[in-house]
């Protein structure tokens, strides 16, 4: 008696496992501008800013900087010494 009383609880529990209501999981968000898909970010100086990235075979590509223009030439004109 005790062993059909264990069975059907089993059973009981079992069965309405299956109604439950499962979670929704959420998707990745798709990558940022400029980023490359299936890469990791790589901060390599550990100043909080991405420097450049890991592809999947573990090559690093570094974010490429755009040089700042030289300033202007200092004028003749205007107030010296």
């Amino acid at each position: 008696m005790r062993f059909q009383s264990i069975m059907l609880a089993g059973l009981g529990a079992i069965t309405l496992a299956g109604c439950a209501k499962k979670e929704e999981v959420a998707a990745l968000p798709p990558p940022p501008p400029g980023a490359v898909a299936g890469s990791t970010a790589a901060d390599r100086d550990g100043d909080g800013i991405i420097d450049g990235y890991y592809t999947a075979d573990g090559i690093y590509h570094p974010n490429a900087v755009p040089q700042l223009p030289p300033p202007p030439a200092p004028t003749r004109r205007g107030e010296r010494g």
